[in-house]
């Protein structure tokens, strides 16, 4: 992926890549930033000596996120060409219907990819709010509602590929899948908000 200027500046165009995919591996991505930053600003304190060896995982587990999201939307992109080639294929043409199911298979797991690596997130996001620094608890809160439109975002774009599959078997099998993330990203990252946002004392 280049750098971030250039991928937003991709994003606004018309090209069909990157496109929700890759922005929701890139929300992924500041998620994982923000947890791992939180971490860090806590790292070596002495109020927080007893949670140091949890902090060093999560910063380890978070610089391991962030670059797993970040090759996502390359990766993403890579699953949709398939896909934008079988479009191409004239309809009357023999076997484009075959083609066309595998290639929206394809496409769908990659976001499926995403939702799981959100859920890898879910465990730091709740112990930041107890053994982060309070200092920057409210990070905490932003980096969870990146991590839940990451999931909504990849959840999305795995609906938009199995609504249009042939096999309904395959299709609700993927469904389900990423319902069951998506719902349990929701639930953990909206607890992390509202946790934080109470200690806000609003």
């Amino acid at each position: 992926m280049d750098n971030t200027y250039d991928f937003i500046e991709r994003l606004s165009t018309k090209e069909p890549t990157p496109g929700g995919g890759g922005a929701s591996a890139m929300l992924g991505a500041l998620a994982a930033a923000l947890c791992r930053m939180v971490a860090a600003l806590t790292s070596g304190k002495k109020k927080y000596a007893v949670y140091q060896d949890d902090i060093e995982r999560i910063i380890k587990n978070a610089d391991f996120e962030k670059k797993v999201f970040l090759a996502l939307i390359d990766k993403d992109a890579e699953g949709f060409f398939p896909l934008s080639r079988a479009y191409s294929i004239p309809k009357d043409e023999p076997g484009r219907e075959e083609i066309l199911e595998q290639a929206l298979v394809v496409a769908a797991q990659t976001p499926l990819e995403i939702l799981k690596e959100c859920d890898k997130l879910l465990a730091s996001l709740d112990e930041l709010t107890v053994k982060g620094s309070v200092l920057a608890v409210s990070d905490v809160a932003v980096a969870a509602s990146a991590c839940r439109a990451a999931a909504d975002g990849a959840a999305m774009n795995v609906y938009a590929n199995t609504k249009l599959m042939k096999n309904r078997i395959a299709a609700d099998g993927l469904n389900e899948q990423a319902m069951a993330y998506q719902r349990k990203c929701r639930d953990v990252c909206d607890k992390v908000y509202d946790v934080v946002f109470g200690k806000m004392g609003l």
